[in-house]
């Protein structure tokens, strides 16, 4: 028998350095594996707390992090591109937009503010009577509207606020009397250079604060009537006879400084004109004659009419050397021909 263990021993030994040789071998070869994988994939996973990998919608954000995702995923051209500052391709079908007038069920339709009345819309040139808020086709700022060189045919509808408006260098034929119904604050109007030949007699008369009405280079052959605030008329370089003018269109009117009628087709002077008078431009029209008492009271030889300073009469076929006493109580003489 012990022969035989002895014959035994070296298989014995054999297998056991088998096995100790496999598991020598089999550390090596882990290790190698690991040293294989790329640097690149170790730095994913050394801030990751895989202990406590709980994915909710509190910790979304926090365990994956979402700024580099479209590095991670190129769209290329599934989705169209928009340039910043642009306006976004209008579908070719119009019926796909939205008709604001209706609502969806359950929807209540947008009512405007209370105490904001509707602004009414205005013209479009050349489109008839499709028409528009006047602030689309105007810059509004503040109280005051601006539609200069706005190829206007109309006067455009205004913010009850207004309270300047400038439409020069337009095509404005008339001005009608419901045009500036309601601007109770309306201090300004300026329409100067367009192609009005006509206003409405109300067109201006009711306007409650107006104090400047600018109509120079326009086509008028009858001025309307005007509202007593008025302050300053302008209306040179018209088509104005004097038959144009109401009979003493000016007398009542206590605050009115400046009268600009130069550059029309007036044959007289407008009498009376009232005390708060300033300065009154007629020159280059057809004026020739005038009455004693077309500036000062000839009964009164002690009368002296400081305000009026500036009275312009050249360019017109009148000497004024023969009307002396029609301009004694001017603290100036008028200017024009004395000879």
């Amino acid at each position: 028998v012990a022969p035989g263990r002895r014959r035994m021993c070296p298989l014995g030994w054999l297998g056991v350095a088998s096995l100790c040789l496999g598991t020598l071998w089999a550390v090596p070869a882990q290790e190698r594996r690991k040293a294989e994988k790329p640097k690149a994939d170790l730095t994913l996973y050394e801030n990751l707390d895989l202990d406590n990998y709980d994915l909710t919608l509190d910790n979304y954000g926090e365990i994956l992090d979402l700024s580099n995702y479209e590095e991670l995923y190129d769209y290329g051209d599934l989705a169209p591109k928009i340039e910043v500052g642009t306006l976004a391709p209008r579908p070719k079908d119009p019926k796909t937009f939205p008709d604001l007038g209706e609502t969806t069920a359950g929807t209540p339709k947008l009512q405007p503010p209370s105490g904001a009345g509707p602004v009414p819309p205005a013209p479009i040139p050349g489109q008839g009577e499709l028409r528009l808020p006047s602030c689309l086709l105007c810059l509004c700022l503040g109280t005051s509207v601006y539609c200069d060189d706005a190829d206007l045919e109309h006067i455009p509808a205004l913010p009850p606020d207004t309270t300047y408006l400038y439409a020069r260098f337009n095509r404005i034929g008339a001005v009608r009397a419901g045009d500036f119904s309601g601007l109770a604050k309306l201090k300004r109007i300026d329409l100067s250079s367009n192609s009005i030949s006509w206003a409405d007699a109300d067109a201006f008369r009711l306007l409650p604060s107006l104090q400047e009405l600018l109509l120079p280079e326009n086509r008028l052959t009858e001025l309307p009537e005007l509202p007593r605030p008025i302050v300053r008329l302008d209306a040179r370089l018209n088509r104005i006879p004097s038959a144009g003018l109401r009979p003493e269109a000016f007398r009542d009117l206590k605050q009115l400084q400046f009268l600009h009628l130069s550059d029309n087709q007036l044959d007289f002077i407008p009498v009376p004109l009232p005390e708060s008078l300033r300065s009154l431009h007629l020159q280059n029209n057809n004026i020739q004659t005038m009455h004693e008492d077309t500036f000062c009271d000839s009964q009164d030889q002690g009368q002296i009419r400081r305000a009026l300073e500036d009275i312009r009469l050249d360019g017109n076929p009148i000497n004024l050397s023969l009307f002396p006493n029609a301009f004694f109580c001017l603290p100036r003489l008028p200017t024009g021909r004395f000879s």
